[in-house]
C-alpha cells in the first residue's frame, strides 16, 4: 500500500500555514511566540484533514500539551491511518534573529513506518543516492569513513565537502576532516536542511556528519528516503531518556539505525520555507495574500517538486 496522494496538497497546506504563523514573528527575538504561531496554524490544518493521524515526532510529550506532541492525534478520524511527523518551526532562533533557512517541515508514513524517536540527542552520518548500501559506519573512524566515500564518489579527499553542525562536542570531527583536508561547511542550526543537502543537486555537500535533533534525523530520513539517499542514526540517552525512549518502543538503546529501519514502505516530505534559504524561499506577504515556498516530496508517487502558492491571509 501507499499514501494516497489526495493528501499531498493537504499537507503542504499545512506546513505553508504554519510557516506562514511563524514568519509574523520574524526579526521580533521571540523563540516561543514563533513557535507557538507555527503550531497553531498546523494543527488547525491538519485537523480538517480526513485522515487518523498519530503524531510520533512532535514537539514534545503529551504534558506539553499547547504543542503539538507525540502521540496526539490528528485529522478528522476519517480516512487512512497515518504516523506524522512534524517541526513546525525548524530554526526558531533563525526567525527570532531574521536569519536564513528556518523551515516548517512535516513527514507522513503508513501508521506503524516511521521511527518514533525522542526529542533526544542522535548521531547522524549521510551521504547522497547510488551508493553501496551501508557504506558508511557510525562506530569507523571519521578517516575511515571518509576514505570509503572518496573511493565510492572517485573523488580526493580535498574534494569532498562535509556539513557539519557547529558545535564544542564536534571538535574531533572537525580536527580530523582538517587533518584530512576535507572541505567543511558549518552550519549554525538547521540540522534537517543539512542532511538533506547531501542529495541536493544544486549542493556542494558530500556527508554530514555528527549529532543533532533525534527528531529532525527521522524527518531528514524521511526525505532522503524519497531520493535513495542514506543515513546511519543512534540515539544518545542519559538513565532519564532511555526510560522515555523505552515507551515509545526502543528497545534497543545503543541499536544503529539505517534508513530503511527508520523509514519503511512510502513517505511524503515537505519543507517550507519560513525566511529565505538554501533550499527554498521564505514567506512574502503582501496586504492580501501571502506566497509561499514547498520542498514536496512524495515518494511511491515519485514527486520531486519546488511549488510556490499563494493564500489569502
Amino acid at each position: 500500500m501507499s499514501i494516497d496522494p489526495k493528501y499531498f496538497n493537504s499537507f503542504i497546506q499545512s506546513t505553508e500555514k504554519a510557516a506562514y504563523g511563524a514568519s509574523l514573528h520574524l526579526g521580533k527575538d521571540d523563540k516561543i511566540a514563533a513557535d507557538q504561531g507555527a503550531v497553531d496554524f498546523m494543527r488547525s490544518e491538519l485537523n480538517k484533514i480526513d485522515m487518523n493521524g498519530t503524531v510520533v515526532i512532535g514537539e514534545g510529550e503529551m504534558d506539553e500539551a499547547p504543542m503539538l506532541y507525540i502521540g496526539e492525534k490528528v485529522g478528522t478520524r476519517k480516512g487512512q491511518m497515518l504516523d506524522i511527523a512534524l517541526d513546525p518551526l525548524e530554526g526558531t532562533n533563525f526567525v527570532a534573529k531574521n536569519l536564513p533557512n528556518a523551515l516548517s517541515v512535516l513527514a507522513v508514513t503508513e501508521k506503524g513506518n516511521m521511527l518514533s524517536a525522542p526529542d533526544t540527542y542522535m548521531e547522524k552520518i549521510a551521504i547522497g543516492s547510488g551508493l553501496k548500501k551501508n557504506l558508511l559506519d557510525l562506530d569507523n573512524t571519521v578517516e575511515k569513513n571518509i576514505l570509503l566515500l572518496s573511493q565510492a564518489l572517485n573523488k580526493k579527499n580535498e574534494d569532498i565537502t562535509a556539513c557539519v553542525l557547529e558545535r564544542p562536542r564536534h571538535k574531533n570531527i572537525i580536527s580530523e576532516l582538517k587533518r584530512l583536508n576535507v572541505n567543511i561547511n558549518f552550519i549554525s542550526d538547521g540540522d534537517v536542511s543539512g542532511v538533506i543537502s547531501v542529495v541536493d543537486k544544486d549542493s556542494p555537500i558530500d556527508i554530514y556528519l555528527g549529532t543533532g535533533g533525534g527528531p529532525e534525523g527521522v524527518l531528514a530520513a524521511a526525505a532522503l528516503s524519497c531520493f535513495g539517499g542514506q543515513i546511519q542514526t543512534r540515539l544518545v540517552l542519559d538513565q532519564d531518556q532511555k526510560v522515555r525512549a523505552t515507551k515509545l518502543g526502543v528497545k534497543d538503546h545503543l541499536k544503529k539505525y539505517n534508513i530503511d529501519e527508520m523509514i519503511k514502505g512510502d513517505v511524503m516530505f515537505f519543507a517550507t520555507g519560513i525566511s529565505n534559504g538554501d533550499m527554498v524561499d521564505g514567506i512574502k506577504i503582501t496586504e492580501n495574500f501571502f506566497e509561499a515556498s514547498t520542498f514536496a516530496l512524495h515518494k511511491s508517487s515519485k514527486v520531486f517538486k519546488k511549488i510556490k502558492n499563494k493564500h489569502k491571509k
